[in-house]
């Protein structure tokens, strides 16, 4: 864990600091699965339970599983107001409860943020080899 915080530090401490001046404050993830063969059914039930907890969250502001013509990959795309609202998510029951059932009948092949989470959810999202996108340019409305 300290060589993640490394790591996460070096690499991006910069840009951190280059984040806090740009208009935006809200954080995008996307992670994509591949479903196991044979497990939709089971995939979706999970799904369909982290989708309901996670409405719950007040600072989540979009949550969409979506599922690819042929029925194997599925791409989860979640958006909160800001670092504080996905750190809530990432402590509460759809990651910490859902996420291990979800992962028995689909594997997580990539995992991009995009925006600033913050240090704590860095850390969880490095196990799944997430990648960090920083804010640059740009606003939302």
């Amino acid at each position: 864990m300290i060589l993640v915080l490394l790591v996460y530090h070096r690499s991006v401490v910069s840009q951190i600091l280059l984040e806090l001046f740009m208009s935006t404050s809200r954080i995008r993830l996307v992670v994509e699965f591949l479903i196991a063969e044979g497990k939709l059914t089971e995939f979706e039930a999970v799904a369909k339970e982290m989708v309901a907890v996670s409405e719950a969250e007040p600072g989540t502001l979009a949550y969409h599983f979506l599922l690819s013509a042929d029925r194997k990959r599925c791409r989860l795309v979640e958006g909160y107001t800001d670092a504080d609202a996905i750190t809530t998510h990432f402590n509460g029951p759809a990651v910490l409860e859902f996420v291990p059932k979800l992962v028995q009948f689909g594997s997580p092949t990539r995992m991009e943020i995009y925006g600033n989470p913050g240090v704590q959810v860095s850390v969880v999202a490095a196990a799944y080899g997430a990648e960090v996108f920083l804010a640059w340019q740009g606003f939302d409305r």
